[in-house]
């Protein structure tokens, strides 16, 4: 009869462990290909992942519509400053969007729509990948509406706050006294809601490829914000986590369509307050080769 010895009762077990340990993930995984991390990422918005590029290969060819293969290009119109009055525009640029703030306190005061119309056209002269405009801007004034945005919102983002974001997320946003009580969405008197393009209809329903969408909306963004502070509105920038679905439907948006930003726009409220922050200096933002 066979025994085994404590020292090779040990050498057997170890075995059995490193067979189960090992076994499992190998079965799953091609040969040296890594571990994958698991990376938890709740600011990424599963309405906002751009899978514009993928599987393109996969569609038939004939869904998507060809470019136009020529476009005139004309002369170039350009104002050259001199030296000096290009520094002193580059001052005065920078001292009126050094004032910009993200005000949560709006006056419910109405705003002429012919500024909001040069704001947004503003923003649509931004560049974009192969000149596709992949934007709509979204102007909402009527209350009800607000009203509803507002319940969607702050739906999601008590959930945000007490589930979706961490703990770490919220202690960041404690110093700005924000929570998911967005009185704002009632009180602006315009919301604005800037949607990206995945892809693009073309006239006879073919699809026509929107390229680096998210990062041209992007852009149109900032340049809205400076067009507001340059007109002397204010707004706070938001990015309703998990709420761009429903606010699509609610809008009657087309589903290529994801909502990437929302704005609050309108007069800061005269009991407005704003944390003393401040932004970091040149030195520390700028890398001169």
């Amino acid at each position: 009869m066979f025994f085994l010895t404590p020292v090779l009762v040990a050498v057997v077990c170890i075995l059995i462990v490193w067979i189960f340990k090992n076994g499992d993930g190998s079965s799953k995984r091609r040969k040296g290909e890594p571990r994958a991390r698991a990376e938890v990422r709740p600011w990424v918005d599963e309405d906002l992942k751009d899978n514009t590029d993928l599987h393109q290969g996969e569609e038939a060819a004939n869904d998507w519509q060809e470019s136009e293969e020529d476009v005139e290009h004309i002369p170039f119109s350009h104002t050259r400053y001199p030296e000096k009055e290009m520094v002193k525009r580059s001052q005065e640029f920078y001292a009126l969007l050094s004032k910009r703030r993200s005000v949560r306190f709006i006056s419910n005061e109405q705003v002429p729509m012919e500024v909001i119309d040069n704001v947004i056209k503003t923003a649509g002269t931004a560049p974009s990948g192969a000149h596709t405009e992949p934007w709509t801007f979204v102007v909402v004034k009527d209350p009800d509406v607000k009203h509803k945005i507002r319940e969607i919102i702050e739906e999601e983002e008590e959930i945000n706050y007490l589930k979706r974001m961490g703990r770490q997320w919220v202690t960041d946003l404690k110093k700005l006294r924000t929570n998911w009580v967005k009185e704002y969405l009632d009180a602006a008197p315009v919301l604005i809601l800037i949607f990206k393009q995945v892809h693009g209809v073309a006239a006879n329903g073919k699809r026509k490829v929107h390229y680096y969408n998210e990062i041209s909306v992007s852009i149109a963004c900032g340049l809205l914000l400076a067009a507001l502070q340059n007109v002397g509105l204010v707004t706070v920038t938001t990015t309703p986590l998990n709420c761009g679905p429903r606010l699509r439907v609610l809008l009657g948006r087309p589903t290529n369509e994801k909502l990437l930003m929302l704005l609050p726009v309108g007069y800061a409220s005269k009991e407005a307050t704003v944390p003393n922050l401040t932004r970091k200096p040149v030195d520390h933002i700028r890398v001169t080769v």
